[in-house]
Formats: C-alpha cells, sequence, structure tokens
C-alpha cells in the first residue's frame, strides 16, 4: 500500500506510475473519498468533544433549573420545563449524530481502503520505460568457459542438442503422462535421479544461503490466510493465479443435519512464493532495529494457476503448477540507499549460485511496464536453454534464453500493507515507529532449473554428465545414464 499523504502532497506522482505499469486505478476517486472521510471525521471529533464539554457541564445545570422549576408557575415553570427537556435531550441528539456519521464513514471506509490496494508503488524514476517484457533492457551476460551461447550448441559441444523433455523421457527423469492422470494438464512426477537431482539442487542452493551466506533457515506456511496475500501484494492483483480454498463455504454433516452454528472457518490460499510467508512472519510487529536487517531463506513449495498462459509452454518442466524454490527475503530500516545495496547483493548471490553450477546467464533490467505493482525496481535473471527457442534449418532448437529468477526492491510498499515497523534507536528509542523496507530474490527454482542443467551437460551418448558442486548431494553420482 502507497504512502496516503505522499498521495495527497503528489496525486501527479501516482497517477504517472499506474500509467507507467498499465495498471488502471481512479487516483481522483481515492482523493474524494480521503476528503470526504476526513471531513467526517474532524466533525466526529468535533462533536464528540462537545458531547464531553455538555456531560460536565449539564449536571450542574440540571440542577439549577430543577431548584427553579420547583418554585416557578404558570409561564415561567412551561419556560424551564421547555429548557430543562431540551438541556436532557441534547447528549441524545448528539449521539445520534455522531452515530449518523459513524455510518457515513463505514461506507466511505471500505471503497477508500479497496482502492488504496490497487495503487502501484510508482517506479523508481531510474528505471527504463516500456510497455512490457519485450521492452526490458539487457543488463550482462555471462558465459562459463566450455559454453559460449552466441555459438550454437553443436559448435560448442560437437552435436545436435536434446530438449529437455527428451533428455527426461530417454532417461526416465519424469513421467508427465501419469502426472497429468493424476493431477490434469502442467502436472508431472519427477522419478529416479530425476528426482534425486531435483533435491540436490534445493539443498544445494539452500546450504549456499544458510551456510555459506548466514541467512537464517525458516519453515514458512504454504497455506496462508488472505489477509498474508494482501499483505505482501499479491492480491488484489495477483488473485487469479492463486489457488482458492473456500473453508468458508465448508460445512460439516453435524452443521447440516444437527443445526450447528454454520461456517467452516476462514478461506485459505496456496501460496506461488515462499515470499509470502516470509514477509508474513512480522505483519502487525514492531521490530528492534537492532536486529535489521533480517535475512530469511526458505525451500517450499509453491502453487500458480498460470491463468492467462493457455498454448504457452505447456509441455515439458518450464510452466507448471507445482513446483518448489528456495527464496531468499530482505526486511531492512527504511533507507534507500540501503535497499539499493540489498538489491545488487541478492543479485550478486544468485550470480555466484548460477557461476558455481556453470549455467550460461543474462541480467535483465524490467521495463516500467513489467515491474508488477508491488515493485519499485525488478532486475530479472534469465538462464540459457538450449532446448528452447526457434527450430534452426538443421532441425535442432537455436537456443534462448528463459527466466529462472526475479530479484525485486519494494521499499516500504509491502511492510506498510503488512503493519511491519520498527523503531529508530530501538525498542527504547524515541519517535514515531517508521515502516522498514522489503526485497526478495529467487534463490532457485526446481525443475524449472533442471532444465539448463539437463541441456547444457548433456552428453552426445546421451547421458547427463552432474555439475561438480551437486555430486556431494547425489552421493557422488557424475553422471545420470
Amino acid at each position: 500500500m502507497i504512502d496516503l499523504k505522499q498521495l495527497r502532497e503528489d496525486p501527479e506522482r501516482f497517477r504517472e506510475g499506474a500509467a507507467l505499469k498499465n495498471v488502471s486505478v481512479d487516483i481522483d476517486r481515492i482523493l474524494e473519498l480521503d476528503a470526504r472521510r476526513r471531513g467526517l471525521m474532524t466533525e466526529q471529533e468535533g462533536l464528540r468533544a462537545e458531547q464531553k464539554r455538555i456531560e460536565k457541564e449539564m449536571g450542574p445545570q440540571i440542577g439549577r433549573l430543577s431548584g427553579q422549576l420547583k418554585k416557578a408557575e404558570g409561564q415561567e415553570r412551561e419556560r424551564l420545563q421547555r429548557e430543562l427537556e431540551e438541556l436532557k435531550s441534547r447528549p441524545a441528539a448528539l449521539k445520534e449524530r455522531i452515530q449518523g456519521l459513524e455510518a457515513e464513514l463505514a461506507r466511505v471506509t471500505p471503497e477508500l481502503e479497496a482502492l488504496l490496494l490497487q495503487v502501484p508503488l510508482p517506479p523508481d524514476p531510474d528505471v527504463p520505460r516500456g510497455k512490457g517484457s519485450e521492452d526490458n533492457i539487457e543488463i550482462s551476460r555471462w558465459n562459463p568457459p566450455h559454453f559460449d551461447t552466441a555459438r550454437s550448441f553443436e559448435e560448442n559441444r560437437g552435436f545436435k542438442p536434446r530438449t529437455h523433455i527428451q533428455i527426461v523421457r530417454d532417461l526416465g527423469l519424469a513421467d508427465f503422462e501419469r502426472g497429468v492422470k493424476l493431477a490434469g494438464s502442467r502436472s508431472y512426477v519427477l522419478t529416479g535421479d530425476g528426482m534425486l537431482l531435483h533435491n540436490a539442487v534445493l539443498r544445494y542452493a539452500f546450504d549456499f544461503m544458510t551456510l555459506k551466506h548466514g541467512f537464517t533457515a525458516m519453515s514458512v506456511p504454504v497455506l496462508v490466510k488472505e489477509e498474508a496475500m494482501v499483505g505482501t501484494g499479491f492480491f488484489p492483483a495477483g488473485r487469479e493465479q492463486a489457488y482458492h480454498i473456500e473453508e468458508s463455504k465448508r460445512r460439516s454433516a453435524d452443521e447440516e443435519g444437527e443445526g450447528a452454528d454454520a461456517g467452516g472457518g476462514q478461506d485459505l490460499f496456496l501460496t506461488g512464493t515462499g515470499e509470502v510467508g516470509l514477509m508474513g512472519l512480522h505483519m502487525g510487529e514492531i521490530l528492534d532495529e537492532a536486529l535489521l536487517p533480517l535475512r530469511y531463506t526458505t525451500v517450499s513449495t509453491c502453487f500458480r494457476r498460470e491463468a492467462g498462459a493457455a498454448g504457452k509452454d505447456t509441455a515439458g518442466l518450464y510452466r507448471i503448477h507445482q513446483f518448489d524454490k528456495v527464496e531468499q527475503v530482505v526486511i531492512c530500516r527504511a533507507d534507500e540507499a540501503e535497499s539499493r545495496r540489498w538489491h545488487r547483493q541478492m543479485i550478486a548471490y544468485v550470480e555466484e549460485l548460477l557461476r558455481s553450477l556453470g549455467l550460461p546467464y543474462r541480467l535483465l533490467q524490467c521495463c516500467t511496464g513489467d515491474l508488477g505493482v508491488k515493485n519499485a525496481d525488478m532486475v530479472d535473471i534469465e538462464c540459457w536453454m538450449p532446448g528452447r527457442g526457434e527450430i534452426g534449418p538443421d532441425g535442432a532448437p537455436t537456443g534462448a534464453y528463459g527466466e529462472t529468477h526475479s530479484a525485486s526492491r519494494l521499499y516500504d510498499y509491502q511492510c506498510r500493507r503488512l503493519n511491519m515497523r520498527y523503531r529508530p534507536g530501538g525498542e527504547k528509542g524515541q519517535g514515531p515507529t517508521t515502516f522498514c523496507h522489503s526485497l526478495n530474490n529467487t534463490v532457485l527454482a526446481s525443475p524449472r532449473i533442471l532444465i539448463p542443467i539437463l541441456e547444457i551437460y548433456q552428453n552426445e551418448d546421451g547421458s547427463v554428465t552432474v555439475p561438480e558442486v551437486l555430486r556431494p548431494y547425489m552421493g557422488g553420482k557424475e553422471r545420470i545414464g
């Protein structure tokens, strides 16, 4: 959620930010509702102050009028009687007016809050402008000594490449048919060495972040309440991508048959990234500044409906409904320079990881139209996958980069929605609390990362060489097949 005070002071920044991100939101309506709500609250506060004053003064006045009434006669008595009744009725009239304002606030506030949740974080000024992923800009690329992406696979390795789909079928590393039978389209079953390799890359990435780089290992729920999805910025814009468990509609046999209270609890959602759980851990908390930055990593199963992806990468392991991911999250002080430093560092961790695996990759600066609602800046990392791309004249794929990581800088956008703050100076510090900054980046997602590993390390005899750093996690195995 954006800072409403900033929106009031500079609405044009947020109008432009929404337009740059291709997000439609009515900023003028937000300002109108905000002004109305503030006016109602000011009036309500004034009436409550008057109500307290009247209650304080009314006792002596009632006593005085009651004493005068006992001695009065005729018209004077009628006048005093009317004055006394009017005095007694004033608190009730004020209470009724206050309740009316409360009802009006109850109508205005939900619409305002719903609109505020739709306002995207404006992109940083140094983010290049563009409509979508086609306008992203390559920052850099890296090739291992054994593979040059400027040359064809056959020029690099001396034989035509097979796609990962062919490799996993030939070596028995995955069973797509039984996966689809069990769970429908975009499903799979990793088998034998395929499952071992999947576990090996996840364990290696997790150890890489925790044992080598000092991140705190965490486990997090993958089934969460709606407030966690809203708080982390995945709702409302990404609601169509999440699997929804409608617990609120559940009815037990006892509830229906025996007339027990209806209701089956809160609705739950399957998360599409460990970021939701890691960020949601501290929602509603005031953190000790001395503990910042918090550096967390988790490995979790992730679920994505892939809504809107009909016809895209329907075969193989690239675009699937369920996968496992090692995620890194940093929660730091509200300082732009510090956020930028951590953004660079989190990308550097991934570059180090990919280089240790010997996988060619490139960094892409995402343009404004490809940032998503919650990011001030985002850098994608793409690995070279020889089995992707167009089919060349020789009948073999030409190869192409495929996204494997996204590194995001969010400033206080998530922490404001999650109400996650710290007090400068520590727990006993003076002054108001401040919303934290947050960042996240994929460490490694599998089985997608298996695609470049299998395709880059395939051998002419049909086998696959296991990258050296993964061999300890594969029981010392050097080759699959």
